[in-house]
């Protein structure tokens, strides 16, 4: 009976949406002239052929294959530096390093895109050190837009998979680390053959999390380059709410590319926990 309330709100406010998301993706027309599509899965059809959005899904993973296996990465090494006892401020660098998480998406979007503006800090500085000679227009362009694009997602998010390994660092069986000490393993043989081995579960729960995260990004996507230049920087998300909300919008359409986009995260997801979980 105490499950009841919160078992009847998330049925209405999550499940009963995504039901009539579906039935709307298997309709065309404008605003509230929908009609049931001919063939129904005519607008599943359509994602085949439309070029903007397969460019789009290959923005969004090479966000994914770029930006993620970084962020782990550093994240981990990071967590790993914060849990040694004999470390000095060990409160004020986590907060240093977790703060950003704190920043609104939309906030420090804007940031970046000022920093990175033709007359920003960032071509100021480049150019005081005389490591160019005329500002880089970074969000003008394909290579460095998607650059900046990664580089605000490092920022904004390896902080917070920092928090999870170093939660997990601080269960770990310290007996395997002195038992590694002993036998002469060094610094990197530790960290690659005792404690990675070990995080192997939350290193499948955070790859899995920023591997659906990445592939609903729209907040950077928006904000920074508004999927500029000619939709060489457009995430799947951001190409979805174009549909859904401007230029001419399609609800139908934008309701096939959602459930696209849910596929894709129940897929990747469901690869990751193959690949990753050797439980038995």
């Amino acid at each position: 009976m105490f499950l009841l309330p919160a078992a009847l709100l998330i049925l209405v406010m999550n499940f009963w949406p995504m039901i009539q998301a579906f039935l709307l993706s298997l309709q065309t027309g404008r605003g509230t002239r929908m009609n049931w599509a001919d063939p129904l899965w005519s607008n599943y059809q359509r994602l085949f052929s439309d070029e903007i959005f397969g460019l789009t899904v290959q923005n969004t993973f090479i966000y994914l294959i770029i930006q993620v296996p970084i962020m782990l990465v550093v994240a981990m090494v990071l967590a790993n530096l914060l849990n040694d006892p004999n470390l000095r401020f060990k409160g004020l660098w986590r907060t240093a390093i977790f703060l950003p998480c704190a920043v609104g998406l939309v906030s420090y979007s804007l940031v970046f895109r000022t920093m990175f503006a033709n007359d920003g800090i960032v071509n100021d500085a480049l150019m005081g050190m005389h490591f160019i000679d005329s500002p880089i227009n970074w969000l003008g362009q394909t290579g460095t837009a998607r650059f900046v694009i990664i580089l605000g997602l490092l920022w904004r998010w390896t902080g917070y998979n920092m928090v999870f390994y170093l939660a997990a660092l601080q269960n770990l069986d310290r007996s395997t680390f002195e038992a590694a000490k002993i036998d002469g393993a060094g610094a990197f043989q530790t960290f690659w053959y005792v404690t990675v081995p070990q995080l192997r579960p939350m290193i499948l729960l955070t790859a899995i999390m920023s591997t659906n995260g990445t592939i609903q990004l729209f907040d950077e996507s928006w904000n920074l380059t508004q999927g500029g230049p000619s939709y060489t920087t457009m995430s799947m998300s951001h190409y979805l709410f174009e549909l859904s909300f401007q230029k001419n919008p399609n609800f139908g359409y934008g309701a096939a590319l959602s459930y696209a986009i849910l596929i894709m995260v129940a897929v990747l997801a469901w690869i990751q926990m193959k690949v990753g979980d050797k439980r038995d």
